[in-house]
């Protein structure tokens, strides 16, 4: 029996995971399509003339994601100069290989592309750092690096937006992962479609709502051209609980993603509840709600064979020890976190052209004509 399009009558060849819906090819890519425009302009995720970086993995997610802005930027006139970022982890067998559609789907979207890896800025890759933390808590590294290193690319390729892959199945898990955490603080936001927006480098996700099922169906019919091998040191990740949790949920609810986000956006904390407050790093400038950012102090820990120092807390030896000297050094000569060059990028040494205040509280940086002046005391920092 041939099942119709609920919109136009023609064959339907798909059911809508969301609301299920039957819809033929075309009707379906307009709906899809139109979520997304309807969610960015709802959200004011854009304004004419920015420069977004998009998140480029050669995933499913992001290659679907380019190809939408694209065909959106174009279609609306949004005023977009969009730009691919690809972060090179280290991942032999997987992020090498990766890259590779990445780079296709540059050629492919007339997008131009900049790619930066772990090694550049960290001067480690993420096969060097499991073989020291073991595959256990890798993921755990790989995201608070992974995160810091989007910022500085796109402030390499002069971004003031970075968009990003996340569907509506990840924001779900993400709730659920922190509450069973019991993290408040990355409970209320996880769930924001733009997140960092009172900093240098607000982060949008235009996918918030849109389900996993059917980017992937939007990529198949579409013909697109993305990477499907998962990571070779996901399968023991946290999250992968939580995603197996929340699609034996889905077969039984399929509305439960969406309703899981919008408990997630209702959820308040009471007034009483003592929150973390948002700050900069004393030792790179990265924006931290500790003295020290977490990727300062795993970093440091690999480069002092403590690979396990930045995973939960140190009360006590070494690690006590290492992080109270790190601080201290951190205090008395602070960096530069997010440099003009290529040259200046690696963060783990302080720049030779700093100047700094004898109260230790603000830095300049000189590079050509420009001035950079950070003000420890205030996380926006000026550009002179």
């Amino acid at each position: 029996m041939t099942v119709n399009c609920m919109l136009c009558e023609k064959r339907a060849v798909l059911k809508r995971p969301k609301n299920g819906k039957k819809l033929c090819r075309e009707c379906f890519y307009k709906v899809f399509e139109e979520e997304i425009h309807e969610a960015i302009v709802t959200n004011e995720l854009f304004v004419s003339g920015d420069t977004v970086a998009i998140g480029a993995s050669g995933g499913k997610d992001s290659t679907v994601l380019a190809h939408v802005m694209k065909t959106l930027n174009e279609r609306y006139n949004y005023g977009l100069n969009l730009v691919l970022l690809s972060i090179d982890e280290g991942i032999t067998g997987y992020r090498d290989d990766s890259l590779e559609t990445v780079k296709r789907n540059q050629v492919q979207y007339d997008i131009p592309l900049k790619i930066l890896s772990y090694k550049e800025l960290y001067g480690w890759t993420m096969d060097d750092i499991v073989k020291h933390v073991g595959r256990k808590n890798n993921c755990t590294f790989c995201g608070v690096f992974r995160r810091q290193a989007l910022d500085r690319g796109a402030m390499l390729v002069k971004a003031n937006k970075i968009v990003t892959g996340h569907n509506a199945d990840d924001v779900a898990e993400t709730v659920l992962m922190n509450i069973l955490r019991g993290d408040i603080a990355r409970l209320q936001r996880c769930t924001a479609i733009k997140t960092g927006v009172d900093g240098a480098l607000p982060r949008c996700k235009p996918f918030k709502y849109t389900y996993e099922k059917e980017i992937v169906m939007y990529a198949y019919f579409k013909k697109l051209d993305y990477f499907t091998t998962e990571c070779i040191y996901s399968p023991n990740a946290y999250r992968g609980h939580a995603r197996t949790f929340l699609k034996d949920l889905e077969a039984i609810r399929p509305s439960c993603i969406i309703d899981i986000i919008h408990s997630g956006e209702s959820m308040s904390v009471k007034k009483e509840v003592r929150m973390p407050t948002q700050g900069l790093c004393t030792k790179c400038g990265y924006i931290s709600s500790r003295p020290l950012c977490t990727a300062c102090i795993m970093l440091e820990g690999l480069n002092k064979g403590l690979p396990r120092l930045g995973i939960g807390k140190v009360h006590q030896g070494k690690g006590k020890v290492l992080l109270e000297s790190l601080l201290q050094e951190s205090i008395q000569s602070p960096a530069l976190s997010f440099s003009l060059s290529e040259s200046q990028l690696n963060f783990k040494t302080c720049v030779s052209n700093c100047r700094c205040k004898n109260d230790n509280t603000s830095l300049e940086l000189k590079d050509d004509n420009k001035t950079i002046s950070i003000d420890f005391e205030n996380k926006n920092s000026l550009l002179k």
